[in-house]
């Protein structure tokens, strides 16, 4: 049987069919368009987000260079020219110190945090950590840097003047002459003067005849032994290369008596005070002799004991006792000015004329230095004996910087048929030598020599001079050197310790610069 269908039923069936259908249309339309609306959102909140970012790692950026100019011109604070807080936050050092970041419109776009760690002990080092966040926003970025000056003790060997190392002594660590270098024995680091060519004196190995030139580093074709001048490797023999600048010293000086005195007054250094504390030890006398002045024996246990040379030193003797006078090494405050002095918290002891210096298994860190800065008299620095670490590892450093020269006294290096005779130390000389003496100081005569292989002499540490380096003598200029006076059988060792820990306020090459730096991303 057929049904039929009336057409208006047929037409609200359909109509049913598509409202459905069309609902279903809006719905999946609405909901692809708040997709792709929130897509879109989310695309501009990124990249917001991703500017935003960037502009706080600007801003971290921007608060490390502050702090590197900050310490370019305030080398010793590392509190943002605040005083608190008075300890430093763990991990992180003295802070936080907040500055608004102005851009070059004057705009305030933002906020930079300072956190400053020293690295104490006399480095020159600090890290700076430095936290930028743009004004309206929670989003940080972190940069963290280690900035520092580089110092004299950067170098095995540094020198204004030009430098010569015989067929037997070996150079451990870098070696720079603002003159020029001949390199006869063995070295394992960069070898570099400041100038292309230069014309050594015979007396640095150089030719006796005019126009004599040689490059700013070489050797002498007639060495053969231990090192082959021929054959051997001079890749890392640079000339030219900058100059060290040695007139940074006398403002070191200066400073040093300041952190001796505690004092940042502008007249301390044109004046002598008579009152002896740990850390400054006054002139011995008005009556200035090159052979007078005081001994400072440096202990084991962090102090030192001090003795008057008020007797002239007659360096022909054989030990440091009888040629300064100490009728006993036993340190009593009878003959003795004092004992078991404690080191100071500075690490500076400041000595207004000569001083003889000793020490054996030394544990400290110290910078000893002498000068008569208010007169025009010259103080030496003499290592009068075995002066020794207790600890190679950096925790000890002996820094001794010498208005004048730094010497080691003839009776300092044993008189037996063997022995291993060792300085560790940083050492610079001012205006003169850094060296083994060719004669005897008291009444002159050429000083001994020790030639035998099983007699050495091993100095660790660093040398910086403006004149003559030296721990011996030669005849023959020309070709090998025939030692005449001083340790045949020598080694310079640089002390690796000191490129980032030197002694306490030793003098510094140059401003600081940023050494490293990287994005934290954790926050503090």
């Amino acid at each position: 049987m057929i049904r039929l269908t009336h057409p208006k039923l047929l037409q609200l069936n359909e109509q049913g069919f598509l409202m459905p259908a069309l609902l279903s249309f809006i719905i999946a339309m609405g909901i692809l368009s708040g997709a792709v609306l929130e897509v879109v959102l989310t695309n501009f909140t990124t990249v917001g987000n991703n500017v935003t970012s960037q502009k706080a790692f600007n801003i971290a950026e921007a608060g490390v260079n502050y702090y590197l100019w900050h310490l370019s011109h305030n080398a010793t604070d590392f509190k943002d020219g605040q005083s608190t807080p008075t300890t430093p936050v763990a991990g992180l050092g003295y802070g936080p110190y907040v500055h608004n970041y102005i851009d070059s419109n004057a705009v305030n776009e933002g906020t930079y945090t300072l956190y400053i760690n020293p690295q104490g002990s006399g480095s020159t080092i600090a890290t700076v950590r430095s936290i930028g966040k743009v004004n309206g926003s929670n989003i940080t970025r972190t940069v963290q840097a280690q900035i520092g000056a580089p110092s004299f003790a950067n170098y095995a060997v540094v020198s204004d003047s030009a430098l010569w190392f015989g067929a037997t002594e070996s150079a451990d660590g870098p070696v720079h002459s603002n003159q020029g270098v001949r390199m006869d024995g063995s070295s394992n680091a960069e070898v570099s003067s400041a100038n292309s060519t230069y014309i050594p004196s015979s007396a640095n190995g150089g030719c006796s005849g005019s126009n004599c030139s040689y490059p700013g580093v070489w050797c002498s074709t007639a060495v053969t032994t231990p090192v082959n001048c021929n054959t051997r490797s001079k890749t890392n023999w640079v000339y030219p290369a900058p100059s060290v600048d040695f007139n940074q010293v006398s403002s070191s000086l200066c400073t040093m008596k300041k952190v001796a005195l505690n004092t940042n007054a502008a007249t301390a250094c044109s004046t002598t005070p008579t009152t002896r504390t740990a850390s400054y030890i006054p002139e011995l006398s008005t009556n200035f002799s090159i052979l007078k002045g005081y001994l400072i024996r440096l202990n084991n246990d962090n102090t030192y004991d001090l003795f008057k040379v008020s007797t002239s030193e007659n360096d022909t003797k054989s030990n440091y006792a009888t040629a300064l006078g100490i009728t006993n090494t036993t340190c009593n405050t009878s003959t003795w000015v004092a004992c078991g002095v404690a080191i100071p918290s500075s690490g500076v002891i400041f000595v207004e004329d000569n001083v003889w210096v000793i020490g054996s298994q030394v544990d400290s860190r110290v910078t000893i230095a002498s000068g008569r800065l208010a007169t025009n008299n010259a103080t030496n620095v003499v290592i009068a004996g075995p002066l020794q670490y207790k600890y190679k590892n950096g925790a000890d450093a002996i820094g001794l910087v010498a208005e004048d020269s730094v010497i080691v006294a003839p009776y300092a290096i044993p008189t037996t048929t063997s022995f291993s005779y060792e300085i560790d130390a940083a050492v610079l000389a001012q205006a003169g030598n850094v060296w083994f003496p060719p004669t005897y100081r008291n009444g002159g005569g050429s000083t001994p020599l020790w030639n035998n292989s099983s007699q050495t002499f091993l100095f660790y540490g660093s040398v910086a001079t403006r004149q003559t380096w030296t721990w011996t003598w030669c005849t023959n200029y020309g070709g090998s050197c025939n030692t005449t006076q001083g340790v045949a059988n020598n080694t310079t060792q640089y002390d690796y310790n000191l490129l980032y820990a030197p002694p306490p306020s030793y003098p510094v090459t140059s401003g600081y610069n940023i050494l490293s730096w990287r994005e934290v991303l954790t926050k503090p």
